[in-house]
């Protein structure tokens, strides 16, 4: 029987020879830390106003018995990675912590000799296991998503990344090439990446500055004429007021997808406030990129969206950078609806559909030029899709999942070190600034940003910086 091509492609490739820099994990903890929002994010026709944290505290240790500390932080964004009108938010995010118990137990389990990026490929279909398990115990009328036990997993994989740069003395992003992995891209993507590893797609230092987008959520004033609820606490309550406040030179529009009156005029208004706040700056460059956080119904309405915006704001579609997950997640579910017509007009990129290589493939397959990188959803994987977009000449952008503290300096040293993906998200400090208490000591220019630019001095210490 001829073998497909596909089939060809995600053959494995043999296998290795053990690495004397493979580590082994001895021990893993956690815990869980909330905070509530100072003000509420709309995105995705919801309201999200508090946030779990799972932090995962690890250790390991080389054959020669030297070992070393890891940890890693992540929101458990269930709303985003969870969506479910049926199910109450308290229920989702106990699902994630119920997994999150058996994400532990397998690692405690796994005994092998690695470097973290074979113990996260070979652990996942476990992790996915624990997830049907964790449905079925609890109940749950549909089945957590592979995105939820990706987000679930992610700050387990970054502190195994954390702990495995911080025992050989390397920053976690110079310890994933050929010197430490003893596989190919190719066991981990496919044959496209044979005789390649991480090095070449990844840089060696990180990028001094990154520029940092601002978020707007569906619901957030523009002007003071606008504020419904003063917060009162000293901070910035509109965007007039967080364009000088952060120097914001980049600004991410939530949506809503199923009002395109309100999503052109959206647009159109927010462009009209930033216009005014950054000539009272003599600033004339900044950009601007569309999040509709899957809501579009079709194709058709991004393009009557874009006609309307191009109408309405002209000079506001001209800064818009990229346009971020229009429609449904599940692609497969409706091949036809592609975005080869829009995405001529600006890169689209997918987020809530990136899992994995075939969603990236199958995006690639229609018309999708783009794709967001997240930490959310692990450095392992990270890593990889960054490879591969680079590879297949994809837009490159990194998100956030209103990230705080250590996430945030995660997120911060991915984008470092992702060729052309130079700017990222930051939404922590406008919705939940209590949970980056203390870390502004450690990287001011990350949690101190004055001209729109982030800065990555101490991003390239030994590990993820996160411990």
């Amino acid at each position: 029987m001829k073998m497909r091509r596909r089939d060809f492609l995600a053959m494995p490739a043999v296998v290795a020879a053990p690495r004397a820099t493979d580590a082994r994990l001895d021990e893993i903890r956690t815990e869980f830390q909330d905070f509530l929002y100072r003000a509420p994010y709309k995105f995705g026709g919801k309201e999200v106003d508090r946030v779990t944290l799972l932090n995962v505290h690890c250790r390991v240790s080389a054959k020669s018995g030297k070992s070393a500390a890891g940890f890693a932080s992540m929101p458990l964004g269930n709303v985003w990675a969870f969506p479910a009108p049926d199910i109450p938010y308290e229920t989702t995010l106990a699902a994630m912590r119920a997994l999150s118990e058996k994400v532990a137990r397998i690692l405690r389990g796994y005994r092998e000799y690695a470097h973290p990026l074979d113990a996260n490929r070979a652990l996942e279909p476990e992790f996915l296991k624990a997830a049907e398990e964790t449905t079925r115990e609890m109940a749950l009328p549909r089945p957590i998503p592979k995105l939820c036990t990706l987000v679930t997993a992610s700050p387990f994989d970054a502190a195994l990344h954390d702990a495995f740069g911080r025992l050989h003395g390397r920053n976690a992003f110079t310890a994933c090439g050929k010197e430490f992995v003893r596989y190919d891209l190719s066991h981990y993507l496919n044959a496209d990446f044979r005789g390649e590893y991480l090095d070449p797609f990844l840089l060696r230092s990180p990028v001094p500055r990154i520029r940092m987008y601002h978020s707007v959520g569906a619901s957030d004033a523009l002007t003071a004429a606008e504020i419904r609820k003063p917060v009162g606490d000293g901070l910035p309550e509109t965007l007039e007021e967080w364009i000088p406040y952060n120097g914001v030179v980049a600004i991410k529009i939530k949506l809503n997808g199923n009002d395109l009156g309100w999503d052109v005029e959206r647009v159109a208004s927010i462009d009209r406030v930033t216009v005014a706040a950054q000539a009272r700056r003599g600033v004339r460059e900044w950009l601007y990129c569309l999040d509709f956080n899957e809501r579009c119904p079709n194709v058709q309405y991004l393009l009557d969206f874009e006609r309307g915006v191009r109408t309405r704001a002209a000079s506001a579609f001209g800064r818009v950078q990229y346009i971020e997950q229009p429609t449904a997640r599940d692609l497969a579910a409706d091949r036809r609806n592609t975005m080869f017509e829009a995405a001529r007009l600006k890169p689209v990129v997918i987020d809530e559909s990136l899992t994995g290589l075939d969603a990236l493939l199958l995006a690639r397959e229609m018309g999708y030029t783009g794709v967001a990188l997240k930490a959310c959803k692990g450095q392992s994987q990270a890593l990889l899709m960054a490879a591969a977009a680079q590879k297949y000449k994809m837009f490159r952008c990194v998100q956030d999942l209103t990230c705080p503290g250590a996430a945030l300096v995660h997120s911060v040293g991915i984008a470092a070190h992702v060729p052309g993906a130079g700017a990222l998200e930051a939404n922590a400090r406008e919705y939940v600034p209590a949970a980056n208490r203390g870390w502004e000591k450690r990287f001011p220019g990350i949690f101190e940003v004055r001209d729109g630019f982030m800065r990555t001095r101490g991003l390239d210490a030994p590990g993820l910086c996160t411990s």
